[in-house]
C-alpha cells in the first residue's frame, strides 16, 4: 500500500469518498511510511500510537458506510505545527518547559481541520518557540533537510515541509511570522502560502488586538491541495474581532495558464544589493520567473521606491514587542533562563528596553509601508523575491554568520527578505523555482499580491505549476 501516500490530499480525498479506498488503508500506509523514514529526518513528533489512529480510521470508514462525510479532509493523517493549540497531544513549542504543556483547546485553525475531518497523528517539529528559519531544539533535536539530510529544511514550518516532500503527509498547516511557511517550503521543493492577515483567524489567545503579525496557513505539494487547506482553515471568527469577515473561496481557472499572459511581475531581487544573497540564489529564482515569461508574463526589475533600512528597524521593534512577553511568560518557571535558547533571551532582553513610543512609531513606519506597497500595486500585478538569502546550511550550524561575505548583526538578518510580505499583512507564496547547480539543494521565489488578493496570488501560482509539471512532481533523492 506503499503507493498510497504518492497521492496528494485531493486525488486521496476523492479515492477515499469513491470507497475505492479506505480511511485504514490510508492511515496504515502513511504509518509505514513514517516508522520507516522519519527516523531519518525527524519531521513528526509525538506521533500517537498506531492503535488509536487505526480505530479513528475506522470510525471514518463507519461513517462513510452511513453516508456521511467530514468533509475535504475526512480520513486524511494530518499532524499539526507544534506551535498551534492542539488537544490530546502536548503544545510544546520546542521547548523543553513545555515539554508537557496541554492545551486547553484546539486553535481555530486546528478546530476547522478537525472538522473537516481530518485524523490528527502527531505534531510537526519547529524551532524553540518558533524562532529562527531552522528547525531544532534541545527537546526533539533537528529535523533535517528533505533533499539533503546534511542541511537544514529551513523554518519555523520545517518539520511539516519536510513531512511533505518526503511523502509522511499529504497536506500540511503551518504558520508564518518572519517567512515560516515560505523558506522551508522553498528549501524542500513544496508550496507555503502566508495568507493576508485576518485571512485565518490566529488564536484565540491572550491578545486579539496586537500580536495578530504572524498567521497560521497552508503547504502542500500541489496549489489544489494548499488552496483547498486554506478555504478549510478561513473564514471570520467571533473569538478573533481581526479576523477577515469574508469567506474565502477559490475556483482553478479552466485555463490555469491563462492566469499568466499579460501578468505584470515586478522582480524585486536583492533590493539593489541591499540584501546580502548567496552566489546563485538570484540565478535562480529568475531562472523560475522566465517560465512566468515565456507564458506571456511581463517579468521586469522592479525597485523597492523606500528605503529599506528604516523598515528593518520597525520589524526589530515589532517583533521584540511580540516576542518579548511570550519569553517573559516562561522566565517565571524554575531554573527557565537556563533552558532557553540565546536568540529567545535576545528578543527578550531588547524588549525590555522598548517604549511605548517606539513601538507606535513602528506601528506608524508599518502604516506608512503599507500604503506605499498598495502604489506599487498599482504597477505591478505581484512582486518577486527570493524565499531566502541562502541556500540550506549544515544541519549542526544554528544559523549563518555571513551571507556573501557580510556579517550578519542578527540571528535572523538573513531572512529579512521575508519581512515586505508580513509588515504590508499580505498574502504571500512560496513557489519552487530551481535547485543548486552542484548541490541539487531545492530554492523558491515568493510572490506578493495586494492585501486580499489570495484567490488571485493561487491563480498565478496554479498557472505556473500549469506550465512547469514535471518540475513541481520531482522527488527527493530515494523518496
Amino acid at each position: 500500500m506503499g503507493e498510497l501516500t504518492d497521492f496528494d490530499a485531493s486525488q486521496l480525498s476523492a479515492r477515499i469518498h469513491a470507497r475505492q479506498v479506505s480511511c485504514r488503508e490510508v492511515m496504515q500506509a502513511f504509518l509505514e511510511r513514517i516508522h520507516r523514514i522519519n527516523p531519518a529526518f525527524n519531521a513528526i513528533v509525538n506521533l500517537a500510537p498506531d492503535e488509536a489512529l487505526l480505530a479513528l480510521a475506522d470510525e471514518r470508514d463507519a461513517e462513510l458506510a452511513r453516508g456521511e462525510s467530514r468533509g475535504w479532509l475526512h480520513g486524511i493523517p494530518q499532524a499539526i505545527k507544534d506551535l498551534s493549540e492542539t488537544t490530546g497531544f502536548p503544545t510544546t513549542r520546542g521547548s523543553p518547559l513545555l515539554a508537557k504543556h496541554r492545551a486547553p483547546r484546539d486553535s481555530v485553525m486546528v478546530e476547522r481541520m478537525r472538522a473537516a475531518g481530518c485524523i490528527v497523528v502527531g505534531r510537526t517539529n519547529t524551532p524553540e518557540l518558533g524562532l529562527g528559519s531552522h528547525t531544532f531544539n534541545e527537546l526533539f533535536g533537528a529535523t533535517r533537510n528533505a533533499w539533503d539530510p546534511a542541511v537544514s529544511p529551513g523554518g519555523s514550518s520545517g518539520g511539516a515541509a519536510v513531512a511533505l516532500a518526503q511523502r509522511l503527509l499529504p497536506v500540511a498547516d503551518g504558520s508564518d511570522f518572519m517567512g515560516s511557511l515560505r523558506n522551508p517550503a522553498g528549501w524542500n521543493h513544496v508550496i507555503g502560502m502566508r495568507p493576508t492577515s485576518g485571512r485565518v483567524p490566529l488564536g484565540p489567545g491572550p491578545d486579539v488586538w496586537v500580536e495578530q503579525l504572524g498567521t497560521e496557513g497552508p503547504m502542500g505539494r500541489t496549489v489544489d491541495d494548499v488552496a483547498r487547506l486554506l478555504q478549510v482553515q478561513a473564514g471570520p471568527d467571533a473569538r478573533v474581532p481581526l479576523s477577515l469577515q469574508s469567506r474565502f473561496e477559490w475556483t482553478p481557472r479552466a485555463d490555469r495558464a491563462s492566469a499568466l499572459r499579460g501578468l505584470k511581475v515586478g522582480w524585486l531581487g536583492d533590493l539593489g544589493g541591499h540584501l546580502a544573497t548567496e552566489d546563485g540564489v538570484l540565478d535562480a529564482c529568475r531562472g523560475g520567473l522566465a517560465h512566468f515569461e515565456d507564458a506571456g508574463a511581463i517579468v521586469e526589475d522592479a525597485a523597492l521606491g523606500v528605503d529599506p533600512a528604516p523598515l528593518w528597524d520597525c520589524w526589530l521593534t515589532w517583533r521584540r514587542a511580540l516576542v518579548g512577553p511570550r519569553v517573559q511568560a516562561l522566565l517565571a518557571l524554575p531554573n527557565a533562563r537556563e533552558q532557553i535558547k540565546p536568540e529567545a533571551l535576545w528578543e527578550y532582553e531588547g524588549s525590555r528596553e522598548l517604549t511605548f513610543a517606539q513601538f507606535h512609531a513602528a506601528s506608524q513606519q508599518r502604516t506608512r509601508w503599507f500604503h506605499h506597497l498598495r502604489r506599487l500595486f498599482e504597477r505591478w500585478d505581484v512582486l518577486a523575491l527570493p524565499v531566502a538569502q541562502a541556500w540550506p546550511f549544515p544541519v549542526g550550524q544554528r544559523w549563518p554568520q555571513s551571507v556573501a561575505g557580510r556579517a550578519m548583526d542578527t540571528y535572523h538578518r538573513w531572512m529579512e527578505c521575508t519581512i515586505y510580505a508580513t509588515l504590508g499583512a499580505l498574502p504571500a507564496i512560496s513557489l519552487p523555482a530551481a535547485f543548486h547547480p552542484q548541490r541539487g539543494w531545492p530554492m523558491g521565489v515568493q510572490l506578493l499580491a495586494p492585501h486580499g488578493a489570495d484567490a488571485f496570488l493561487l491563480d498565478v501560482a496554479a498557472g505556473y505549476e500549469a506550465v512547469r509539471p514535471d518540475f513541481f512532481a520531482l522527488r527527493p533523492p530515494g523518496a
